[in-house]
């Protein structure tokens, strides 16, 4: 997990390796919230949203941070199917921020709505009228505008906005970063634990391991792992243990049997030994009876 890097400094090690230019010309298009609800949020080809009047165009992640969104998406998902507390959109689903000096229309890549949030979120729905839970953002490296906007804008924004935690998905590890926000509206890192594990507290009980977010476990894997088996397919595996235990039981039970045969045969084979042996002692003692006669 990277360390949080502020503005003053954002430059000096932030944007190693990009090929973008550090300045370039705002080409924004300015567009009233209106026009940008009636003509550019269901745009077809293009995800856009809408920054204080500027329509700005939602940057594609990386085939590596993607792949890291996949299995958190897929994570989160097997969490609500144990613990259905909360409800997922993606990032067709735009929330509008009023802030102290803008309003912004954000679409995270992923957004958590808790049951218990004061605005649910509807199965009509297009857009959520409320404050995401938490949000996420896979982050795009198509320039440095692009990665200032989910490092530091929406960072800001969503403090203000009152989103309770913030991730910032990276492939590459040079922006990723987890959020809580605190008793006063800042945003501080989540800490991993000294597993380095995440857990949320919006979710209670969501967690986990940051080496998984690149190497990404499958569930078979999870379901066996401390980290992982209280909420990934538990139905499964309890139907495995209880599996595991009928096998035992039936090991038991036919080693049993087997030392029962195996008594029982030992038990056969003295009486015959005993059987014979009575026989030749039998025979021995017929001639002695003779002679004495």
């Amino acid at each position: 997990m990277t360390t949080a890097l502020y503005a003053k400094d954002y430059h000096d090690t932030r944007f190693e390796g990009t090929t973008a230019k550090p300045k370039r010309q705002d080409k924004r298009r300015r567009v009233t919230e209106t026009e940008y609800w009636e003509k550019y949020y269901h745009a077809p080809d293009v995800t856009y949203e809408w920054n204080n009047g500027y329509l700005e165009e939602k940057a594609v992640s990386k085939l590596i941070t993607y792949s890291m969104y996949k299995w958190f998406f897929k994570l989160i998902e097997h969490y609500l199917t144990t613990h259905p507390m909360a409800e997922t959109t993606g990032l067709e689903m735009g929330f509008r921020l009023t802030l102290a000096g803008s309003t912004e229309i954000r679409r995270p890549d992923l957004g958590v709505v808790l049951n218990s949030n004061s605005v649910p979120i509807l199965p009509d729905d297009s857009s959520y009228k409320g404050t995401y839970d938490i949000c996420i953002e896979a982050i795009s490296e198509s320039s440095v505008k692009d990665i200032e906007r989910d490092t530091i804008d929406k960072k800001s924004e969503y403090a203000e906005g009152g989103v309770k935690e913030y991730y910032i998905l990276d492939g590459y590890d040079r922006y990723l970063e987890f959020y809580r926000l605190d008793a006063g509206g800042v945003y501080i890192p989540i800490e991993p634990t000294a597993e380095g594990i995440i857990q949320s507290e919006v979710l209670p009980g969501f967690q986990f391991r940051l080496g998984d977010l690149f190497t990404k476990p499958s569930p078979k894997e999870m379901m066996t792992d401390k980290v992982y088996q209280g909420f990934v397919l538990p139905d499964l595996t309890t139907k495995q243990k209880v599996e595991e235990e009928k096998r035992a039981r039936l090991q038991a039970e036919r080693r049993a049997l087997e030392a029962e045969t195996k008594a029982s045969e030992e038990k056969r084979a003295r009486l015959q030994a005993e059987t014979e042996i009575a026989r030749l002692k039998a025979l021995l003692e017929k001639p002695v009876a003779r002679r004495l006669d």
